[in-house]
């Protein structure tokens, strides 16, 4: 029986199109069974993604149901020791795609050398990506630091590819089951309150990301200029479906390219920003655990846990600030802009060192994604690759007023400014009406002064 079965490794590609292992192991056997790997530990890190993951899991497993293929949740602590366990089963056959991070690439050449020393058949996929984060190099053969040379010569390789020829998912003969200790969706499935709040913004489903995306696609007109502000859709809000392999981009690709409209090379520039945070962190690998930019590595940081949670809680007395770290709790997710200036905020305002915001996002954000996350702080850092410079420093005061000029966002966010007048609404410290607000009650005073906390940083930017 055995012989005949294929086995489908699921890491971050729960979707049906374009899934090229699940694709290969249909085609080739009768009898498929699919299998996740719970890693307890790395939810612990990654809690919101944990709900994301397991209403995944719930929406894929029934539709490989229809296909007559098993899903199996299998526990582990290790994906090697689960691995040297199956290395002994000679009679296996067994397909994945491709996870751009340094470990997981690594770990597939270790699996890759086992397998082929065990004598079992084994295949590897491109994954989620436009091209192999090796592919586009300079001209001397070393890798793009920029950006724009970057992906001026990515979209080009892409382009001039041979395309890629549709295939589709087979239907199995029967269902079988292959591991024996494996666990229901219950056992791995949040049972906290917070992750609760996300049902009300998001059906992570390979259909909702396709729907998501021909709903944007109608607009998309106008994203050159909507995306910049945080109370309209003017965002796709696909990072999450993309990030979880609900949808791939070479579908984003093939949607948008469609369409002759303004704003679609702007959107796909967007994904060309996250092609070259993969190439960013395969390259310089060193960058995930500190700074690409090694003289950030004296920089002055300050620890101060109360200013931090401060930021962390949307208490900075900021409302632009606070009103985007009260969405990310809330829905797991925070709009782009935002994200750069809250970023900028803990930098430049608090001093306070750009792990530490990396490291909350990761706890929140359900498109948590380890390229886009640290090269994202790193830019805002001012220690990246093609980074903002350091002395760049927003003004959460105009960036609130240029941004969001009638305070939509923020009321949304922050109810305690609800009847603040727009006029007041960013910088509300300047209303002076106790029946309105009572600041240092009803709603904190800026826990630094832009004008003084700019000062910091400048100087502090000065010693390195």
């Amino acid at each position: 029986m055995s012989k005949n079965i294929g086995l489908f490794w699921i890491k971050d590609d729960f979707r049906f199109h374009k899934n090229l292992a699940l694709i290969e192991a249909t085609k080739k056997h009768d009898h498929v069974v699919a299998f996740y790997l719970y890693k307890k530990h790395k939810f612990l890190k990654q809690e919101a993604q944990r709900w994301w993951v397991c209403k995944s899991l719930e929406d894929f497993k029934k539709r490989l149901d229809k296909i007559n293929i098993n899903l199996e949740i299998i526990e582990t602590s290790s994906y090697k020791s689960f691995f040297e366990k199956l290395f002994q089963k000679k009679d296996i056959n067994i397909y994945w795609n491709k996870t751009y991070e340094p470990d997981y690439l690594k770990f597939d050449n270790y699996l890759s050398t086992n397998f082929k020393i065990n004598q079992i058949h084994f295949k590897i996929f491109k994954g989620n990506i436009l091209n192999e984060f090796e592919e586009v190099k300079k001209a001397d053969g070393t890798p793009f630091k920029v950006f724009t040379p970057y992906w001026r010569n990515a979209e080009k390789f892409y382009i001039e590819k041979v395309p890629s020829i549709q295939k589709s998912i087979s239907k199995c003969k029967k269902k079988l089951s292959f591991f024996k200790k494996t666990m229901n969706l219950g056992e791995i499935s949040p049972k906290n309150q917070w992750s609760k709040k996300f049902e009300k913004y998001w059906y992570p489903s390979e259909e909702n990301a396709l729907k998501n995306l021909r709903a944007f696609i109608k607009v998309i007109e106008n994203y050159s200029n909507s995306r910049n502000f945080p109370s309209i859709s003017g965002t796709s809000k696909l990072s999450p479906y993309i990030k979880h392999g609900q949808i791939h981009v070479e579908t984003i690709w093939e949607e948008c390219s469609k369409i002759k409209r303004p704003g679609v090379n702007k959107f796909l520039t967007e994904i060309g920003w996250r092609e070259f945070n993969h190439t960013l962190i395969n390259n310089f690998p060193y960058m995930l655990k500190g700074n690409y930019s090694k003289k950030f590595d004296k920089f002055p940081w300050v620890k101060n846990q109360k200013l931090l949670n401060a930021w962390k809680k949307g208490k900075t007395g900021y409302p632009i600030v606070d009103a985007g770290m009260r969405e990310l709790y809330s829905t797991g997710w925070m709009h782009n802009r935002v994200r750069m200036i809250v970023g900028s905020f803990l930098v430049k305002h608090l001093l306070i060192n750009w792990m530490e915001g990396e490291k909350y996002f990761r706890e929140c954000l359900l498109d948590y994604s380890e390229a886009n996350n640290i090269s994202g702080w790193q830019w805002v850092a001012g220690c990246g690759a093609d980074a903002a410079p350091y002395f760049r420093i927003f003004n959460p005061i105009l960036q609130g007023e240029k941004f969001d000029k009638e305070g939509l966002y923020v009321k949304k966010w922050v109810s305690e400014l609800k009847n603040v007048p727009k006029k007041f609404v960013h910088k509300p410290w300047e209303l002076n009406d106790e029946k309105i607000l009572k600041l240092g009650k009803d709603y904190p005073l800026p826990i630094v002064v832009h004008e003084e906390a700019r000062s910091k940083a400048l100087l502090a930017f000065k010693k390195i």
